[in-house]
């Protein structure tokens, strides 16, 4: 036998045939369960652009986008227009003072009901002209909040077309136009006082508001009156119906219309039946029906009926005064409910009746009146709990905390019905914790609120906008970046001004990128950290393997990399010596390519003289000296006479050759990483540093310093000056600090210090981990900016870092996230543009088809760069076709390549493959 939810035992036990008339409107926990999911179903329907099937609620976005963080203040003014007669209110709110309110009721006279629109909204704008008259006010600017209790269809906060008149209005005109507009229009026309209506609110919305001033955790509005509602802070990206998938959005369920489709029958009773046939809708809100104050006397009074009609109250005769419908109301139902007083109201509201009832009679008047109450109370908790578990599941919550604002007569007057709700509730959403706050005047303060935080946002926004502003790049700001790095390429590239440039355009001595010929095996060392490697590359016939590699990871200690030059090269050749013995190599002699990720001057392919140590390194001995002579000098020493070094190798010149090996067509090498830097094949012809002007040279163009002349100021934001000032080199590698991972981070950590110093961020307080340089890492951006994470990882990175957030700060972290790094893929974009323009112009051509290498953590996993980089190339350098091919492993594959390269151009052989 299931479970039924009842109300409490009278007493004096109903009869068999009482239980029968009662029974229909007890219900299971199996069919409130059903009740429970159906809304869900509903809700999830709603939410959709094309559900599967129709909703039967209509989750209207209301473009309220954000719930009290109690800042709010100022003064403001509030239209309640509902009915026949409406409110104006004036609030003051004062933050942790409170509120102060003063208000004023108007009639609206039956023939401006039914006259035009403009009479209304004229009738109404005089009022509130008198108003404020009244209180010595018109001198003041005041942001208004329109509460319009009229179906409507919202598209903006102060946007809101009549759908259709109720409660006796028939003004023309009206009915699928703007009321906001409407009403702005009526203030115009006064010409006396200056109001600018900021938002229009559902009056569930309001309560909603009202609370959360008080209960920054408040999510959602709750009323139980005349009529029902529900709304909720519903995520974004839940809500199709409106562009955008960041932060939350306020859902006027209107659930009052659930069951409308026929979906609730099994729970109608045929006491419901004849409440919706007399009703002004037959077959309109169902699920209103069953709950809300305007119908629940009617139901009790149809309940009435049936028992006196089968001779079980009253002695079968049902007293006239109670054969009219209203003649028992909501408030008779919630006095009579009441555990110590409710025999003495039955039977003081029996006699009012002029009858004279027994015990009995007041008895099983309660006990329908109960009955109602509980089915009433169930059937809310079975919607609330929907909403509950909806709000659990966004928020990732396992504790479910919840609190609901909640209005009503039904809900403050009844204490039997707030009995019945929270205990339903406990069971129907387990794993929730719901906490009620009953609000105060959601229609007048709730407005106010949902205004106050509109111009709250307002405000914020336009301060958000002024701090950010200095990173949007313009087209025609990155169409200059592009020309001041085509000028710095070319005073680099010119023997009298290279001295003096700061984009250096090395040449690195590669005169050829791979056709595929290549054959034979070769060994690689790439040094660049205090963790280098040994490759081995076979290099063969494409289509039958082409290259396989084996490689090994060795450790340098702080003793090695900050003691001697003998010392360093020694070790190293032991490694390599290991390396070969480990794979058979002994007795061969391979050339090797040597990747040096320190800055070099290079002379020929095989020589490059170490400018100065970086990375922690300090081997003495080193500094203007020829690496690849340190190298060889250390095999000697170490008499392993197994390989020699064709190619001194940069990082860059790797990455285009091996994406250059599966496409002929790469003659750009790009990385971004920590660092960054672009390679690319010019005309030796415009290599001046050099002789000769036949074939081609690839260039290192080391342009990270590009701007170290001042040539970037204008776009120089205040934030990178700071993190330049703080950084290990101030006023070197200026381009590099605006687009690299090692510093994207680090501008976006100052970036949120200025807006939490000015409140916009976490209320105004600063953790010691944002504080700290290097605590926010460019591998957050990646994490933030992310589609598939959403905003819970922007959460938990930044309770991290010791921060508590509202999901308004999760979707300002994210902007700043995406601003920062898009800025930085501009200009990056603006670089290889420069670059691609040159080789097209170089070779005469009206369309270059050219691909770019690139490489480098930032690239490849930050979840936008590259798309980015693509888009404003192609804008850019319209032209040129560019493809972007990612590298796999340019420092060993593409040192061992060039090393074939070089074997190739000068007829060196290496062994056969």
């Amino acid at each position: 036998m299931e479970t039924q939810v009842t109300g409490s035992v009278e007493d004096t036990q109903p009869c068999e045939e009482v239980q029968k008339c009662l029974q229909p409107l007890f219900l299971t926990q199996k069919k409130l369960e059903a009740v429970r999911d159906l809304m869900a179903i509903n809700m999830e329907r709603g939410l959709k652009a094309e559900p599967d099937r129709p909703s039967s609620l209509k989750m209207l976005p209301t473009f309220v986008r954000s719930t009290p963080n109690g800042t709010e203040s100022g003064e403001f003014l509030v239209l309640d227009l509902g009915g026949a007669k409406f409110r104006i209110v004036y609030v003051i709110l004062d933050g942790s003072r409170g509120v102060k309110m003063d208000n004023e009721v108007y009639d609206i006279p039956e023939e401006i009901m039914i006259g035009t629109g403009q009479k209304l909204f004229d009738h109404v704008a005089e009022c509130l002209g008198r108003f404020l008259e009244q209180r010595n006010l018109k001198h003041k600017m005041f942001p208004l909040g329109f509460t319009f209790s009229f179906p409507c269809q919202q598209s903006q906060l102060d946007k809101s077309v009549l759908i259709s008149w109720t409660k006796g209005f028939r003004c023309s005109g009206v009915e699928g136009q703007d009321v906001v507009q409407l009403l702005k229009e009526a203030i115009r026309r006064q010409e006396d006082y200056n109001v600018d209506v900021i938002a229009i609110v559902n009056d569930t919305v309001g309560t909603m508001m009202s609370c959360g001033y008080k209960d920054h955790s408040c999510e959602v509005g709750f009323i139980v009156d005349t009529g029902t509602n529900v709304c909720y802070m519903e995520e974004m990206g839940n809500v199709e119906s409106v562009e955008g998938d960041e932060g939350k959005m306020c859902i006027n369920m209107e659930w009052g219309a659930l069951g409308d489709d026929g979906t609730l029958k099994d729970i109608e009773t045929e006491y419901d039946q004849k409440v919706d046939q007399a009703s002004h809708s037959p077959g309109k809100q169902r699920f209103d029906k069953m709950i809300s104050g305007m119908y629940m006397g009617e139901i009790v009074r149809q309940i009435l009926i049936k028992l006196a009609n089968k001779g079980l109250w009253f002695g079968g005769k049902m007293p006239s005064k109670l054969l009219g419908e209203d003649a028992i109301q909501s408030k008779d139902v919630s006095e009579i409910v009441n555990d110590d007083s409710g025999l003495e109201k039955a039977k003081t509201f029996l006699t009012s009746l002029g009858l004279n009832p027994t015990k009995e009679d007041c008895s099983l008047l309660k006990r329908v009146c109960s009955v109602v109450t509980t089915r009433s109370a169930n059937l809310c908790a079975a919607g609330l709990a929907a909403v509950a578990n909806q709000i659990k599941n966004n928020h990732h919550d396992p504790m479910g905390r919840i609190t609901v604002g909640v209005d009503g007569s039904v809900y403050k007057a009844n204490p039997k019905f707030v009995e019945h709700l929270n205990q339903t509730l406990k069971m129907l959403a387990p794993d929730c914790q719901i906490k009620f706050l009953v609000s105060e005047d959601g229609n007048g303060i709730g407005t106010a609120i949902v205004t106050a935080v509109a111009q709250r946002l307002a405000d914020q926004r336009q301060l958000i906008n002024k701090i950010l502003e200095p990173f949007m790049m313009t087209k025609a700001k990155l169409e200059e970046v592009q020309k001041r790095m085509r000028n710095e390429m070319e005073v680099g590239l010119h023997k009298r001004t290279q001295p003096k440039a700061v984009v250096k355009m090395l040449p690195t001595f590669v005169r050829a990128t791979p056709n595929g010929t290549e054959r034979g095996e070769f060994l690689a060392l790439d040094l660049g950290g205090t963790n280098f490697r040994v490759l081995y590359t076979y290099v063969g016939i494409k289509n039958e393997g082409g290259i396989q590699m084996k490689s090994k990871t060795f450790a340098l200690s702080n003793e090695i990399i900050q003691g001697t030059g003998e010392e360093l090269f020694d070790y190293i050749v032991d490694c390599i010596t290991k390396f070969q013995q480990e794979n058979n190599l002994q007795g061969k002699r391979l050339p090797l390519g040597f990747t040096f990720s320190f800055p070099c001057k290079q002379n020929s392919l095989d020589q490059g003289i170490l400018i100065s140590w970086t990375k922690g390194f300090s081997a003495s001995g080193c500094v203007g000296e020829d690496v690849v002579r340190l190298l060889m000098e250390a095999a000697v020493r170490r008499q392993n006479s197994d390989f020699y070094v064709t190619a001194l190798v940069n990082d860059t010149v790797g990455t285009m050759m091996s994406c250059g090996y599966d496409d002929p067509a790469c003659e750009v090498g790009l990385i971004v990483g920590t660092g960054t830097n672009a390679c690319y094949m010019e005309e030796m012809k415009n290599v001046e540093l050099l002789e000769g002007e036949d074939g081609l040279m690839c260039i290192n163009m080391e342009w990270g310093a590009f701007g170290d002349n001042g040539c970037l100021n204008d776009i120089t934001t205040s934030y990178d000056q700071d993190v330049d000032d703080h950084s290990m080199n101030p006023k070197k590698q200026r381009y590099e600090k605006m687009i690299s991972g090692m510093y994207l981070g680090e501008i976006v950590r100052k970036v949120l210090i200025k807006l939490t110093q000015e409140k916009v961020l976490f209320g105004g307080k600063i953790s010691k981990k944002l504080n700290t340089s290097g605590l926010f890492p460019t591998k957050f951006l990646s994490s933030i900016e992310s589609d598939s994470l959403g905003l819970l990882q922007v959460r938990a990175i930044l309770t991290e870092l010791g921060l508590k957030c509202t999901c308004d700060d999760t979707v300002l972290v994210k902007e700043v996230c995406t601003t920062v790094s898009k800025r930085a893929a501009q200009l990056c974009a603006s670089g290889i543009a420069a670059v691609v323009e040159k080789i097209r112009e170089n070779r005469g051509l009206d369309h270059l088809k050219i691909t770019v290498g690139v490489d480098g953590t930032l690239y490849k996993l930050h979840p936008h760069f590259s798309g980015v980089v693509k888009k404003y190339v192609q804008i850019l350098a319209p032209a040129c076709e560019v493809t972007f091919r990612l590298s796999e492993d340019g420092s060993g594959k593409g040192a061992a390549l060039i090393t074939a390269v070089a074997c190739r151009v000068t007829g060196a052989e290496p062994l056969p493959a």
